[in-house]
């Protein structure tokens, strides 16, 4: 079996962030948020990972991340673009918005041979997250059930109090396995609560604090590509015509067909690690002072990569 490989989100030039938030700084040697997933991912037993961004950001990706990243892991890069898209399919004009998550997994299907784990770029998982979808995907092969899983959070550990978040919002099963997720792209902490709309805020939708939700950290088999490929036209027949400029391709919604189709069982894994994102500027204070103090506790050695040489 193949060793399980990591690919890495990292498309999105942050534009509620005001940057390219996937080389901002957070640790105390200029580490990026990355520095420390690939860290984690790494000492889980990763040894392969995946970069997915575009083409007008890769030389700078590759001086601030991959080079040093090609050091201490197999790095592959793939590229998401706005014309990528299935045979018959064409940009609309005046579209600027990605296509989303599961195409920026698509993207990536030549460079993924074998079962792959998902995450954001601009995230921060955890040590934890990553060994339990490492020890997931070791164990599992692809058969006529795919076997795939997801690293669940509590919502309110994940919303900012900046602004709005977008959250795979979930619904388990007793048995502990997933029954639906559906992305909610708009999820806002309130003073009552935290509540989702659909409309632009003409009506919301309250949602429990201890709901848990998808942080895109998941646990596929290459069966998940060749899902995601014969979908993908259906989707913008579809969604195109009713939404051009916005509509976005998601995991979790190919996850929620191929449950409710039976094609899949997706376990819901947890960790105890806190998440940690930054979705806007003011966030970035949090990030630092979180990843000082697991320093400060010996999470991290201080120079993350001379210690892993």
């Amino acid at each position: 079996m193949k060793k399980p490989i990591l690919v890495v989100m990292a498309a999105g030039m942050g534009s509620r962030y005001g940057g390219l938030k996937q080389i901002d700084p957070v640790g105390p040697h200029r580490q990026l948020i990355i520095d420390y997933s690939i860290f984690d991912a790494r000492s889980a037993g990763f040894e392969t990972v995946v970069f997915v961004i575009k083409h007008g950001i890769e030389a700078e990706f590759r001086a601030a991340i991959g080079d040093r990243m090609a050091r201490c892991m197999n790095v592959r890069y793939a590229f998401q673009e706005l014309d990528e898209l299935p045979a018959g399919f064409s940009v609309p004009e005046g579209r600027t918005k990605p296509w989303g998550t599961c195409h920026a997994v698509w993207a990536a299907k030549n460079e993924i041979d074998g079962p792959f784990a998902v995450i954001n770029a601009d995230d921060y998982y955890g040590p934890e997250a990553f060994r339990v979808i490492y020890d997931f995907l070791a164990r599992q092969q692809d058969g006529a059930q795919y076997q795939y899983a997801m690293v669940s959070y509590l919502l309110r550990n994940t919303v900012s109090d900046h602004g709005s978040v977008a959250r795979g919002v979930c619904v388990p099963r007793p048995d502990g396995t997933l029954a639906s997720v559906t992305e909610r792209t708009r999820i806002e902490k309130y003073p009552g609560g935290i509540h989702y709309t659909e409309d632009g805020g003409a009506s919301w939708v309250d949602v429990p604090g201890n709901t848990p939700v998808s942080m895109n950290l998941w646990g596929f088999g290459e069966s998940f590509v060749r899902e995601a490929e014969a979908r993908f036209a259906g989707y913008l027949r579809e969604n195109l015509p009713k939404n051009p400029l916005k509509c976005e391709y998601f995991l979790p919604l190919v996850v929620s067909q191929l449950i409710d189709e039976q094609k899949a069982t997706v376990h819901i894994l947890h960790s105890n690690d806190t998440w940690y994102g930054m979705t806007y500027q003011e966030d970035k204070p949090i990030v630092m002072a979180a990843i000082a103090q697991k320093t400060a506790d010996g999470v991290y050695p201080e120079n993350l990569w001379e210690a892993a040489q």
